[in-house]
Formats: structure tokens, sequence, C-alpha cells
């Protein structure tokens, strides 16, 4: 709606023969300037280190569930150094069910089972020390 009546405005402004030269060229800039999607592509250890720096500073459940759906949103899993970040600060702030909903964040973004387990594998003196399970382990096998 903003981009509309910026457009609209631009228009109008450039019709008008009495429109001073300068909003013109302010109005036609603004423009160039809102629709331009010219955003820096971020590689896999600028994300990582990112998100690990993020979990490392989290101090309530807001912000630890925040960072993990922004992190989870992306078309990429997050690597083991970012997970191991979350969950320690899961246990930060005292939030265990969090904890273990982590693990099947990773579950939903691996392609197949395998990625799965060498995460566990990876991850499994991080879950140990920390005394993390996964829902397999409260719940059993599910379907």
């Amino acid at each position: 709606m903003f981009r509309r009546q910026l457009q609209n405005s631009a228009r109008i402004s450039l019709r008008s023969s009495r429109a001073p030269q300068t909003l013109k060229t302010v109005s036609a800039t603004v423009l160039q300037t809102r629709m331009s999607s010219a955003h820096a592509e971020e590689t896999f250890e600028q994300f990582t280190e990112r998100y690990v720096n993020f979990f490392g500073g989290v101090q309530d459940i807001f912000e630890l569930q925040r960072g993990l759906n922004n992190a989870f949103a992306y078309d990429l899993v997050p690597a083991t150094s970012v997970i191991e970040a979350a969950l320690r600060a899961a246990r930060r702030v005292n939030d265990f069910s969090t904890a273990v909903r982590i693990f099947e964040g990773v579950e939903e973004k691996v392609e197949n089972k395998a990625q799965y387990e060498q995460y566990m594998q990876e991850l499994k003196p991080v879950r140990e020390e920390l005394g993390i399970a996964t829902k397999e382990e409260l719940w059993g096998k599910s379907s």
C-alpha cells in the first residue's frame, strides 16, 4: 500500500509541470531505492558464526525461541555448533522442552535418517553433559 501511494505521488509530481524539480528527483530516487533488492549473500560460515554468537547471548525463552525460528527458517540445516549453542542456551534459561524440540527441528530439516543419526552422534557428548533426552528416548519410537 505504501509503495502504491509512493508511486502515485511520484506520477502526479512528474506529470505536474508546476512541481519543483527537487520533488521529481527525490521521488524517483525513493522509488529506485525502495524497489531494489540488493542484499549481500551470507555464507554458511557467516550464518553459523552469527547464530552461535546469538545463542551465546540469549537471556530469556522468547529470545531463544525467536532465534530458533529464524535459524530453522533458512533452507539449510544449521551446523552442529549452532545446535550446541542453542542447546546450551535452552538449558541456561531452564527450558527443557525447547531443548528437546531442537532435536525435532533437526530431524525435520535433514534429508534422511542417516544425516539425523550423524547429528545425534556428534551431539551425544553435549546431550549427556546437559542431560537432554530426545523425544524418542522420552516416549519411545514413534511411527
